[in-house]
C-alpha cells in the first residue's frame, strides 16, 4: 500500500536541490518558510523579501506568482 505524504513531508525538497535554489528576483539564498497556503521558500534579502510557494514538493519560482513578505 502506497502512502501519499501530506504536511511537511509533502513539501520536502531534496538537499542537493536546496543548495542550488536561489531567488529568481535577486539571486539570494532561499530558506524554508510557511505561508497562508502552506510551505514556501523565503528570500533572505530584506530588500527583495519574496515568498515562493511549494506545490507537492516542487518550488514555484515565478516572480509573477510570488508574494511580498514586506509589511
Amino acid at each position: 500500500m502506497t502512502q501519499n505524504p501530506t504536511g511537511p513531508e509533502a513539501a520536502r525538497i531534496e538537499p542537493w536541490l536546496r543548495e542550488i535554489l536561489r531567488c529568481p528576483q535577486c539571486h539570494s539564498e532561499l530558506v524554508d518558510g510557511t505561508g497562508p497556503t502552506g510551505p514556501e521558500l523565503h528570500c533572505t534579502d530584506a530588500a527583495c523579501a519574496r515568498a515562493y510557494r511549494v506545490d507537492d514538493g516542487i518550488p514555484v519560482l515565478l516572480v509573477d506568482e510570488s508574494r511580498s513578505l514586506a509589511s
